[in-house]
């Protein structure tokens, strides 16, 4: 391991370690005065972010995107101090952090026996998300985690969230489809945070009048096991509370190939995810590149990468 890899590791292990044992009001201002320092010194991840924020709102000023790039550190930021206290909060404290608005969509496709796929965006915090499903509802659920560098930190976010509750697979491999297959064919409920593409297999879609892809799994897994697919949102307001959306089912289209079905499906789905960014810019925490414009090219069929 590299000694980045191991500042990497070291750091994150303090967050869990020590922000956990802060009072809740200390950490919510350590994560506020760390966001507010990362914001002025405008950082690589800083500016993607009022990048990112200027294709949500295209008529805002320079001053307004500054603002809401503060405000999306500081969101970002709160993500954070919570999730390092997640593994501490007590179960009271779990179901009241989160209230959810048309929940019903989720209850009765488990009701029904169906599966459901929760499909979300990098919106407020979905880990808590995730801990409310499993303590409030008592409903498991299987999710797909990203492969990070070093694998040390991958096994502190898989230990992490397998604490929460949840089960977690590796998003490489190329086991995970069938495994996210069984289990809603089997009733169960599958969450994915899917508007970034991780493979080369994205569907493109249009994003803010852009294109970009999208992770195909949500559309591919709803058409080969009949599950409910809902799109999730999330953001804060100015109280303890995390808010959230379920919002209305994505039909699988009668007609078309699987491809056609696919594109039509992550479409809406890509729409669904738009409506909530839009109405709470800053608790979307994209960080990165996303558009296809800002993405380096990818090479042609038959050309070395």
């Amino acid at each position: 391991m590299s000694a980045r890899d191991r500042l990497t590791d070291s750091l994150y292990g303090l967050g869990w370690g020590a922000v956990k044992k802060l009072p809740e009001p200390v950490a919510v201002r350590l994560g506020r005065t760390i966001a507010d320092l990362t914001w002025k010194r405008r950082g690589k991840g800083v500016r993607r972010l009022e990048s990112n924020y200027a294709r949500v709102l295209p008529d805002a000023s320079p001053e307004r995107l500054a603002e809401l790039s503060r405000a999306g550190m500081r969101s970002y930021l709160r993500y954070w101090m919570e999730s390092f206290r997640l593994p501490a909060w007590s179960a009271d404290r779990v179901r009241e952090g989160l209230t959810v608005k048309d929940l019903h969509h989720l209850t009765d496709g488990i009701a029904a026996g169906r599966g459901v796929v929760l499909a979300l965006p990098h919106m407020a915090n979905w880990d808590l998300a995730g801990a409310w499903v499993t303590t409030e509802l008592r409903i498991p659920f299987t999710t797909v985690a990203e492969r990070l560098k070093p694998e040390t930190l991958y096994d502190r976010f898989v230990a992490y969230r397998e604490g929460l509750g949840m089960e977690v697979l590796p998003h490489s491999g190329g086991t995970a489809f069938g495994t996210l297959a069984r289990r809603l064919r089997d009733g169960g409920l599958v969450c994915l945070v899917a508007e970034r593409d991780l493979s080369s297999s994205g569907v493109e879609v249009q994003f803010f009048g852009e294109a970009t892809r999208i992770p195909a799994g949500p559309a591919l897994l709803a058409q080969q096991t009949g599950a409910l697919l809902l799109p999730v949102t999330l953001w804060y307001d100015d109280s303890p509370v995390m808010r959230g959306r379920i919002h209305p089912p994505i039909e699988v289209p009668e007609s078309g190939n699987r491809a056609e079905k696919t594109s039509v499906m992550a479409q809406a789905l890509a729409d669904a995810f738009a409506s909530g960014i839009a109405d709470h810019p800053e608790d979307w925490h994209m960080l990165q590149r996303l558009w296809l414009a800002d993405l380096e090219p990818r090479p042609a069929d038959g050309e070395r990468p």
